[in-house]
């Protein structure tokens, strides 16, 4: 195997273990910081409030698992597109199943914006360390 195609296969792997341990670690926070949340999360009974954070918390995690995927194979731009295909095949069938539960605001918001997130996670770190090796110059 190529040495440039196993550092993107990295790439995607840590993106996606950094999509799931940012979302894990924000999810306790919300837990913790949020009255009530901890109650709601076993019956999916969360406020209005309740619904944009765990879409914020999808926002940061979005963000940095394309910027993971950026810091490993930063020249591989199909890396960030195949963590957010495939996210989709994940939670579409999950979002699917639940769609009577919240509404359609809330899944539309997370669907159509996970990879776009994870695309301007990926750039914004091509961007930061772009400045940063320009500064070191």
């Amino acid at each position: 195997m190529k040495p440039d195609l196993k550092r993107a296969l990295l790439a995607l792997v840590a993106g996606l273990a950094a999509w799931v341990l940012v979302a894990t670690l924000l999810d306790v926070a919300l837990r913790l910081a949020l009255p009530g949340y901890a109650a709601g999360e076993p019956t999916m009974t969360f406020t209005r409030g309740m619904l944009i954070a765990r879409l914020t918390l999808a926002v940061i995690t979005s963000l940095a698992a394309g910027a993971t995927t950026a810091l490993i194979a930063p020249r591989s731009a199909w890396v960030p597109w195949t963590l957010g295909v495939l996210l989709l095949v994940i939670f579409v069938p999950e979002h699917l199943k639940l769609w009577h539960v919240f509404p359609a605001w809330y899944h539309l918001s997370f669907l159509v914006t996970l990879v776009p997130l994870i695309l301007i996670g990926w750039r914004l770190w091509l961007l930061r360390a772009g400045a940063r090796h320009s500064e070191g110059r």
